[in-house]
Order: structure tokens, then sequence, then C-alpha cells
């Protein structure tokens, strides 16, 4: 029986893998279920999954957790704050861990699995980002097993062989839908709302990886996510828009062969393939009719009108402590973004000036990263006009 931790289970990753959880009763079961702030909906999940844990990162909202599992008569043992989100993604609760809690947040849970030896599917692409090295380095030291679940990385990860050896690799080709934005001038950009920026056309996301998505910062965070886990440079790691979002991303080999994985855009396919490799498991997605889309096309990515692509290749090339910034600048910037705080356009502006700005240190600590990412939130919250509340 495998156990699984759902951290970030009210979101919607969190909630596709409890869909692909409850597909198999006699294999899995959600265990350990953790979530910010919205004690309701946790609750409610508890009330479905029964697990033996519980957790709400907002400590202030403890009581309302321990008394609403009470009201409902589960057993569910309640649990608040960051350290014990932690301690159960380490501890005897669970084998398996589904990262998914959004943003800078989620480092600490997922360096805790990973150190642990666990098998860790990472939906939080900022793990990698603001400590990529430390995070891998910490995977392979106790042999934890990391899937990616990123359709994109996902879908590498498939194409890749069983091995993980990329010598055999020319290059790693990332898709991207290319956002609600797709096809605009930068002028048309320019008095972009909120709601306009969190409508993605293919993907049910959270409001700040959608608004990434319509930016390219996504992708770009991707780009570095993606020389982490396969550890190939930046150099060999290009993005191509597929509007149809059906080609999740493409591997080409040194003997001009190039594998694809396709399928619909679902995430519940890759938390299949990491809840049950290597073998294939139902997720209740189904099959895809190519004769029914009838076609697939790309494109490159337009850079110069969407330039959060370019910054984080240049992050990526600078090293150090340039992609743990270039990540926090954009969390405060989308987060200000988001409030009405400041424009579509000033997020791209805000994550150049920071990079500009800021020193680029060695990232050969743990405390290196986090001041780093400090200094760049003090920056960008400047720069918004927030007063450090983005």
């Amino acid at each position: 029986m495998r156990n699984v931790a759902v951290l970030g289970a009210t979101g919607s990753i969190g909630t596709s893998a409890l869909d692909v959880i409850a597909r198999h009763p006699d294999a899995m079961r959600a265990s350990v279920l953790a979530a910010g702030s919205r004690v309701d909906a946790l609750v409610e999940l508890c009330r479905t999954h029964r697990p033996a844990h519980a957790v709400i990162a907002n400590e202030a909202a403890y009581p309302g957790l321990r008394d609403g599992l009470r009201a409902a008569g589960l057993e569910t043992v309640a649990h608040a704050g960051p350290e014990a989100i932690a301690a159960l993604a380490a501890g005897d609760a669970c084998d398996t861990i589904v990262a998914a809690i959004v943003g800078a947040a989620g480092l600490d849970s997922t360096l805790a699995a990973a150190r642990a030896g666990k098998r860790l599917l990472l939906a939080n692409k900022e793990s990698l980002v603001l400590a990529g090295e430390l995070l891998m380095h910490a995977a392979h030291d106790a042999g934890a097993a990391v899937i990616p679940i990123d359709s994109e990385h996902n879908a590498i990860f498939q194409c890749l062989p069983e091995s993980g050896d990329t010598d055999s690799v020319r290059r790693l080709l990332l898709t991207a839908s290319g956002g609600p934005f797709r096809g605009r001038s930068r002028a048309e950009l320019a008095n972009v709302t909120p709601a306009q920026a969190v409508a993605h056309p293919k993907w049910d996301m959270g409001p700040k990886i959608s608004v990434d998505s319509a930016t390219l910062m996504n992708k770009g965070l991707e780009v570095i996510e993606a020389h982490h886990l396969f550890g190939l440079p930046g150099e060999r790691i290009e993005v191509l828009v597929h509007p149809q979002s059906l080609v999740h991303s493409l591997v080409e080999f040194i003997d001009g062969s190039t594998l694809a994985q396709l399928g619909l855009p679902d995430m519940r396919t890759a938390l299949a393939v990491g809840l049950g490799w290597p073998r294939r498991i139902a997720s209740g997605v189904g099959g895809l009719d190519l004769r029914a889309h009838g076609r697939l096309d790309f494109e490159a990515p337009d850079v110069d009108t969407f330039p959060c692509l370019r910054l984080a290749y240049e992050a990526l090339a600078a090293g150090g402590t340039a992609p743990a910034m270039l990540n926090a600048l954009d969390e405060i910037a989308v987060s200000a973004f988001l409030q009405g705080r400041i424009a579509f356009l000033d997020i791209p502006a805000t994550i150049e000036d920071g990079l500009a700005a800021l020193p680029v240190t060695p990232a050969d600590s743990l405390d290196a990263l986090l001041d780093a990412d400090a200094r760049a939130r003090a920056f960008a919250c400047e720069r918004c006009g927030t007063g450090g509340n983005a």
C-alpha cells in the first residue's frame, strides 16, 4: 500500500492527485493532506479521503481545523505550521509526497522529503529554481526518486531512457501553449487585467501559475527546472510554442530521432505516471483522438513581447543566486499585479531591474539562497510600492 502525502491538497494539482489516488484504493491511500489556509476545504477533503494527518500552514487556523475534524467525527490528527508539514513529509506517515505547494513556501517540505529518501512527485518548480543543486544532491544522496509532475518535464521523463542517461540526448524541447495573449503585440498588453491574465486557454491552474503562463515566466522557470532535473545546460533546452497543448514535450537524440509524449491536457496523466511508475495505472483521462483535433502547430516564442523567458535564460546562464532572485522578484511582482498595484508589463520590468541591481553570489548553501531570496523580495516590494506586503 502506497501512503501518499498531498501537500497543497486544496489546489488544482492536489485535487487531481486525490482523484487518481481514489481510483486505486487497494494500492494507495492519501495518508497526509496539507493546505495553506483553506480550513473548510481541507476538512471537506478529509471527510472524503480519511487521512491519518491533516495540516494547515497558517498556524492561526489550527483551532478551526481541529474543531472541524472533531465535528466531522474524524480521527484525523490536526497539525499546523510549515515545520509540521516538513516533519510529516519526512516521517513514517507517508512514503510518497506530491509536492504541490505553490512558490518558495514549498521548499522546506520538498527538501525534507528528498532528504528522507521518499518518492517525490515534484510539482513545485520553485524548489528547483530556488535550490535546484541542493535539492537534487539531497535526493541523490538519500536515494529519493524525483518524478516531475509538470506536464512538460513529465513528458521528458517518459521519453528518456529508464536509466536517465542523457549522453545520447542532443536537446530537450519544452512545449508552451503561449498563454492567453499569444500573438498579441507589446502595446496590446499594456492594459491587461488580472482576470484576463488568469484565464488560461488550456489548463486549470491557480492565479500565480496562470499569470506566469501569460508572461511566459512559467516556461522560463521550467527551463531552469529542466536543467536541474536532467543535467543539461540551457543551450540544449529550447522552448517551442504549441497552442494545442497536446504534445507535452520532445527529446531529440544524437542519432536524429525525436521522441514526443502526447496526451490530452489533464494533470492526472502526469500524476498517474508519478504514482505508478514504472507501471502504468489508470488516471481517469481519456485517450487522444488526433483525427478529432486535426492539426498540430508549432512556432518560436516571442521573447521581445514576452521578455520573462529571456530573463530566465539569462539568470540560468549567470548561475549562483540569480535563479533564486528571479523567482523571488517574479513572486512579488505577480502578487502586486494580481492586487492591481502594478500593470502587466511592470512584471518583467521589475524582474529585469532587480536582476540588474542585485549582486549574484555563489549558491553554496541554503542560507545564501534564502538571503538572496529575501534581498530580491525587498527590492521588488519597494519597486512595486507594496511596502513589503505583496
